[in-house]
């Protein structure tokens, strides 16, 4: 009997009731769901029960996942409202990554580290995560907020800004760069921008065959996958970020008022690679490692929370936002991104840090990931209650 059970059945199973039985216990505390997923990929994965050890298979997926989350995001904005943020954007992105540079500069004081790898902390550490901060932001109904509006914006220009940062760190370790490769890239940006504001001035536009599409359901599926995984590749082949493209095409269908048929027709496949972005996450936290080094790693952990939660605290409040939705948007940008993993492993493939600096900092990643939830409830939780008493 057992040789007629495919492998792949237990293995669902177990992840489906690690997610089930995690999630129930977590929504008593009233926790989101990443934590839930995240933790569930720590039992199973490599680390934990090695009942799935497969971590680069589960990290593509979890990227798709990352890419529809833009998708939907995209569908629900407004990019009028969104480009007039277009100040905390650029400006706050950039103060933001000056200052992590600088903090770790002044860090660098007592450890003597090269320029090199003060660059590539600095840049690691000032990237936030897309996929938990939106996933957040949906759970608590937050993304038309004033703040939820703001973080948006920074999250989008950081991915961009992921280019450059790379390109930098493959000059410093030695690494041969291709002026084709950087030329590409701006004509990429410049396409994406002029494209942009024709979608402004167009505001209302029609998708090809969309009369054809509604009547038929299985074609509606592979139509917005196209879409979306199609704007994704476009700006992938320009050297730019593939979430990118992918909120550009979920911004299309939401000018085209085709929303409601992608969102029920994609939500569970949504769900289900946003969770698998996560899990990939959690497999990759190594608890040995962790215990064997904690006071290095809590201390660090700690410290990011900190600082990257007071940088962007002052950032947006120097940009004319109150002191509570400062705190806040500094707490949602508090974690380091997902996008710090790429980071970390080009670092590591040109010699910036060495085999322990890798684990050390994607073990940091992975932690402020897990935790950063709980910070932001704590922040919401706070502020609510001064808020409250303010009221009173």
């Amino acid at each position: 009997m057992s040789a007629s059970i495919d492998p792949i059945l237990p293995l669902l199973i177990t992840i489906s009731l690690s997610i089930v039985f995690i999630s129930l216990l977590l929504k008593k505390f009233k926790q989101p769901l990443v934590i839930a997923y995240i933790i569930a990929g720590l039992l199973i994965g490599p680390y934990g029960l090695g009942l799935l050890t497969d971590i680069s298979t589960i990290t593509h997926l979890g990227n798709i996942g990352v890419v529809l989350l833009l998708f939907f995001i995209g569908m629900e904005v407004n990019l009028k409202k969104l480009l007039s943020n277009w100040k905390v954007a650029l400006i706050g992105t950039l103060f933001q990554i000056c200052l992590s540079v600088f903090f770790v500069y002044l860090f660098s004081l007592w450890t003597n580290w090269e320029l090199k790898r003060i660059l590539f902390l600095g840049f690691a550490i000032s990237l936030s995560s897309t996929a938990v901060v939106l996933k957040i932001l949906e759970e608590y109904s937050e993304l038309g907020s004033k703040t939820g509006q703001n973080v948006l914006s920074i999250l989008l220009v950081q991915d961009i800004a992921i280019v450059p940062m790379l390109l930098i760190l493959s000059f410093l370790g030695g690494e041969k760069i291709s002026y084709t490769d950087i030329i590409i890239e701006c004509i990429g940006a410049v396409i994406i921008i002029l494209f942009v504001i024709w979608l402004i001035k167009k505001e209302n536009i029609k998708l090809p065959f969309s009369a054809t599409i509604k009547k038929d359901h299985d074609l509606q599926i592979f139509w917005a996958l196209l879409l979306c995984f199609g704007f994704a590749l476009i700006t992938g082949l320009f050297g730019l970020s593939t979430a990118l493209g992918a909120f550009i095409a979920g911004i299309v269908l939401g000018s085209a008022k085709e929303t409601k048929w992608v969102i029920q027709n994609l939500h569970p496949f949504y769900i289900l690679l946003v969770a698998l972005f996560f899990l990939s996450v959690g497999m990759l936290l190594d608890l040995t490692f962790i215990l064997e080094n904690y006071v290095v790693i809590s201390t660090l952990v700690v410290g990011v929370f900190l600082t990257n939660t007071l940088i962007n605290a002052i950032i947006l409040k120097v940009l004319k936002n109150s002191w509570k939705e400062s705190f806040y948007g500094g707490a949602l940008l508090s974690e380091i991104g997902e996008f710090s993993f790429v980071l970390s492993a080009v670092a590591s493939s040109l010699g910036i840090i060495s085999t322990f600096g890798y684990n050390l900092t994607i073990s940091v990643i992975a932690l402020t990931l897990l935790f950063s939830p709980l910070w932001i409830a704590m922040f919401r939780k706070i502020l609510l209650i001064h808020t409250r008493k303010n009221e009173n």
